[in-house]
């Protein structure tokens, strides 16, 4: 499957979120630094042309300004993108939560009969994947009457980043946030390393809680 393009008139951190979110490139690109920088790639009409897409890439890997597709990225919480954290995995956060409830998530089940993955639809159709028709296995009720925690982030072992939130977005649609490097440990107990993240980042003014950046320096 080919990188995403750009849609026309597409912001910019739009294209970059849905391009890092994108299953095909996760899996081709599992190095977060590597993928981020071919999606920056793609943003070829942006106002600062190559420059920019340049500098938004030096920006990430060597920690010299804000990029926010850097720090990660919202997307739709679905029952491929779940993740149902352990106690242990949840961190420590200020904010008020609440429970939502994950029946809503159950959809129709479909298997690649030649590699056996497992995809979910919101509806019954006839679907395929890669030239092969997907095999009907059965409504998922897996997740009925489970719920999960609202604004309370929580560790992520597996990716896609180093921590991930479930939160309403500006529309109250529920959304999981990803944000944070897997590969660096946060050292706010360093005043100045400290005191640079939040400056670079603007954490005086971290945006909305359904963008990554808000939850990024609430960690720092």
């Amino acid at each position: 499957m080919p990188i995403p393009s750009r849609k026309e008139n597409e912001d910019n951190n739009k294209f970059v979120a849905r391009c890092m979110g994108n299953e095909t490139m996760k899996k081709e690109y599992p190095d977060s630094k590597q993928r981020v920088a071919i999606c920056l790639g793609q943003t070829k009409k942006s106002k600062g042309g190559i420059f920019q897409q340049t500098f938004d890439i030096l920006n990430y890997y060597f920690g010299m300004g804000y990029c926010d597709s850097c720090v990660g990225y919202e997307e739709e919480l679905t029952m491929d993108n779940l993740v149902i954290p352990n106690d242990d995995d949840y961190m420590e956060c200020d904010e008020e939560t609440e429970e939502y409830a994950l029946d809503c998530l159950a959809s129709y089940k479909y298997k690649d009969p030649r590699t056996g993955e497992i995809f979910y639809y919101d509806m019954r159709s006839n679907y395929t994947k890669d030239g092969k028709t997907l095999v009907y296995v059965g409504k998922a009720e897996e997740y009925q009457g489970r719920k999960v925690t609202l604004n309370k982030p929580f560790r992520t072992p597996n990716g896609p980043k180093k921590s991930s939130v479930y939160v309403k977005n500006d529309k109250g649609n529920v959304v999981k946030v990803n944000f944070g490097d897997p590969n660096m440990k946060i050292k706010k107990n360093i005043p100045g390393r400290r005191k640079n993240f939040r400056a670079r980042h603007n954490c005086d003014n971290p945006g909305p809680k359904w963008k990554a950046r808000y939850w990024s320096c609430k960690a720092w």
